[in-house]
């Protein structure tokens, strides 16, 4: 996919202010939170690359490894868990990684406290019975204003991952500055309804990071997404990419929920 096609545009860089879909995502009962922390929140982010069989993936990922997930969720402190299925590259191809979870602490200390407890461990060692393609595992902190957790009907999302820049500095001022204003001006026309956007601090094994940024726009209905991705709105932000993301981006659709 072009580095900065329209459909890389979605880039949910903003509001400022503010890998096929067989199934869309399931989610752990018990990791929704009813409300996010008034801070700055914490994120493990799992990318899974696609599986080499997607049925026994799927399979074992709801029958045994989200059962696992949230047997261990009140040891490990996490307070929300989103899963997402990703459905295709903005461009229409096939999507580039297969799935995402994140699960979401109230604070960095929280996390880091997670992470070290015998029931991440049990979580961590069973990615190996079925994350056949591998994944990227990531430490981020959630640097879009606090948002309750998603309820009622699975949204669309626009995904947005940033490669690291080449100048970070030059990066987070148009950013600020520029490139989430005019993600925000547009909002209405573009017709999203929530901007969660968060920024990679290192990868779970403490390296860096593989990646730098997300960010993920919401609409009500994968129709809603369509018709927004085709507005004058949405193609002046992803015009804007090539300003400030010199790493490159990936675009994505993704579907949430049950």
């Amino acid at each position: 996919m072009p580095r900065f096609a329209t459909t890389t545009a979605i880039l949910l860089l903003g509001f400022a202010a503010c890998k096929p879909a067989e199934k869309p995502a399931q989610k752990p009962p018990e990791a929704a939170a009813p409300a996010a922390p008034a801070g700055p929140q914490a994120i493990v982010t799992v990318i899974y690359n696609w599986p080499k069989d997607t049925a026994a993936f799927e399979k074992y990922y709801a029958e045994h490894h989200l059962p696992l997930v949230s047997a261990n969720q009140a040891e490990i402190g996490f307070v929300r868990a989103d899963l997402t299925r990703f459905a295709k590259n903005l461009d229409g191809k096939k999507p580039s990684y297969y799935r995402q979870a994140e699960l979401y602490f109230k604070s960095m200390a929280d996390l880091e406290k997670g992470i070290a407890t015998p029931g991440f461990k049990k979580v961590a060692d069973d990615l190996g019975n079925f994350a056949t393609g591998g994944l990227i595992g990531m430490i981020a902190t959630e640097t879009s204003p606090a948002t309750e957790a998603n309820s009622g009907a699975p949204m669309a999302i626009v995904t947005v991952i940033y490669n690291q820049p080449k100048d970070p500095a030059a990066f987070e001022k148009y950013y600020a500055e520029t490139h989430l204003p005019l993600v925000g001006a547009n909002q209405a026309e573009i017709g999203f309804v929530k901007a969660e956007l968060t920024k990679f601090d290192k990868n779970l094994d403490g390296t860096p990071a593989a990646f730098y940024r997300q960010a993920e726009l919401y609409f009500p209905s994968m129709e809603a997404l369509e018709k927004g991705v085709k507005t004058p709105g949405f193609k002046k932000v992803a015009d804007d990419l090539a300003n400030f993301a010199t790493g490159g981006l990936t675009g994505m659709v993704a579907r949430e929920g049950k």
